[in-house]
């Protein structure tokens, strides 16, 4: 059993496969088990090519988005994916649905998390997961909250990269190679057969990240020759002996 774990929060089914299924697969290769919450299937807003068959029922779109999501998450080697089935377009957690989560959170005691940008004017479920992954991080982390049980310490909060960059003020701070685990993430892309129109443009996605890695992990002076990457911003300031 390993030491180490970490959670990702994705408002729907599909998200964590193209901002971060390659930091799943990589971190899961390296002993940390990665959990993923999905809020929602997006069963409404996410799955547009489901709907176009005649006879979609919304149970029956539900039902196709856990298979494809299982798929992805059984091809990055997930530790464990749970479905909150919360509802999408919009996106809303009760009391009840954010206590939900702090038990996850604190059973799982997550080195580190995972979510979406904190805007995107194009899908406001996206930033809404992170605000109640950051409350719900807030609530686990509080001793008075269910005393008696093991809080949580303090995990740092990546956010993986939306659609958009420049409408959303993401800036990414790190930058990961996921070179060696590119198959794994490809694999899983294509279990999303309800957004096949995102497969290549996430594959871009990942090699530009890749020219920004040898970018800056040297360059023509000697960078790593990265083939595919993923970038992330980092909420809380980092806590480091050295540089």
């Amino acid at each position: 059993m390993s030491n180490r774990t970490a959670l990702v929060i994705s408002a729907h089914s599909a998200d964590f496969v193209w901002r971060c299924g390659g930091a799943i697969a990589l971190h899961q290769k390296k002993g940390v088990d990665v959990t993923v919450v999905c809020l929602s299937y997006g069963e409404r807003g996410e799955s547009a090519k489901l709907w176009k068959s005649p006879d979609a029922t919304l149970e029956g779109v539900k039902v196709a988005r856990r298979k494809e999501a299982e798929g992805a998450a059984r091809a990055l080697g997930v530790h464990d994916i749970q479905f909150f089935d919360l509802g999408d377009y919009p996106l809303e957690m009760d009391r009840e649905a954010k206590y939900r989560l702090v038990e996850v959170i604190r059973r799982v005691q997550p080195a580190f998390m995972l979510s979406h940008s904190l805007e995107d004017p194009y899908n406001t479920d996206h930033p809404y997961a992170t605000r109640m992954a950051l409350e719900c991080r807030m609530i686990a982390q509080a001793w008075g909250h269910n005393p008696g049980e093991k809080v949580l310490g303090a995990p740092q909060l990546y956010l993986f990269e939306p659609h958009q960059t420049e409408q959303c003020n993401w800036k990414p701070d790190t930058i990961l190679d996921i070179t060696d685990v590119w198959d794994q993430k490809r694999a899983a892309i294509e279990c999303m057969e309800g957004q096949q129109h995102l497969w290549n443009y996430y594959t871009n996605a990942a090699e530009n990240r890749a020219n920004q890695f040898r970018r800056n992990s040297g360059g023509q002076a000697g960078g790593r020759e990265a083939k595919y990457a993923e970038a992330f911003q980092s909420i809380f300031p980092r806590t480091v002996d050295e540089l």
